[in-house]
């Protein structure tokens, strides 16, 4: 009888255990989302809940953008409550892949790189490339990559921006920076002459900085489809989670994606 019993018990844990993550991110009723929260108008922080901004776990502060506002969206979707985790860029990945959160909302881009690591759904938002410039500088008016050759251009850590940098003839290639306050400070005193990044990002940086503009090239970089994409991350194996997830995004049209954003250009705080 001891023998039976135990033999019970071992099948339970096991079948337990075979069902990881999955058990722990549908049966608390929580989906736990991780984003840097300093990366408008994707995502941003700010001090209270106004325009739809969720509370942080574990402080006082509120994180809003588009990144929030499709989180909120597959929230509902799912049956769960959003928790949203603050975590730098270079830690998302990470955290994901320990279970610290369920996915990733951080207009990431499901690059190849990083497919080797974890899983992406289907697309949420598509996106160019450009070069943001003082306004009235030497580069406001490039048209084309050579335009930048001898230029001081960067972008952040970890980032296939960083990576393209290097199709610029000539380019004076900068480190690279680890978020986008620190690279905007970098841009405004001069110490360098651009960065890349995507275009929602620049349209937000000049709208907090009157002396920033954009550049969109007429020849751009070369990029792949997944470089310009941004996608849901999730911990590899987790393939009833992204089933869910992908069902949900599909209900969520080109339409109304660009109205998200949109509003969240517009109702980005300034600081950011």
């Amino acid at each position: 009888m001891k023998k039976i019993v135990l033999g019970l018990l071992i099948s339970a844990v096991t079948v337990l255990a075979g069902c990881g993550t999955k058990i722990d991110a549908k049966n608390d009723g929580v989906f736990k989302v991780g984003m840097e929260a300093g990366y408008a108008p994707f995502n941003w922080t700010q001090s209270n809940d106004e325009n739809g901004a969720v509370a942080i776990d574990g402080g006082q502060e509120f994180a809003a953008g588009y990144d929030v506002e499709i989180a909120k969206r597959l929230a509902e979707g799912l049956g769960q409550e959003l928790v949203i985790v603050k975590i730098e860029w270079d830690g998302l990945i990470p955290a994901v892949k320990s279970g610290t959160i369920d996915a990733i909302i951080a207009g990431m881009s499901p690059t190849e790189k990083r497919k080797e690591s974890i899983d992406f759904s289907d697309n949420y938002y598509m996106s160019d490339l450009v070069l943001v410039v003082k306004k009235g500088g030497a580069f406001e008016n490039a048209k084309n990559l050579s335009d930048f050759s001898g230029a001081k251009v960067t972008a952040q850590l970890n980032t296939f921006h960083y990576d393209v940098i290097d199709q610029i003839p000539s380019v004076e290639k900068q480190t690279a920076m680890e978020n986008f306050a620190s690279i905007r400070v970098a841009l405004e005193s001069g110490v360098i002459d651009a960065y890349v990044t995507e275009r929602p990002e620049a349209v937000s940086a000049s709208a907090a900085n009157e002396n920033f503009t954009f550049v969109e090239l007429e020849d751009g970089f070369e990029t792949s489809p997944d470089d310009t994409a941004i996608a849901v991350g999730l911990n590899k194996g987790n393939e009833e989670l992204l089933a869910e997830i992908n069902e949900i995004l599909a209900g969520l049209s080109l339409e109304e994606q660009q109205s998200i954003m949109d509003e969240a250009i517009l109702s980005q705080p300034s600081q950011n």
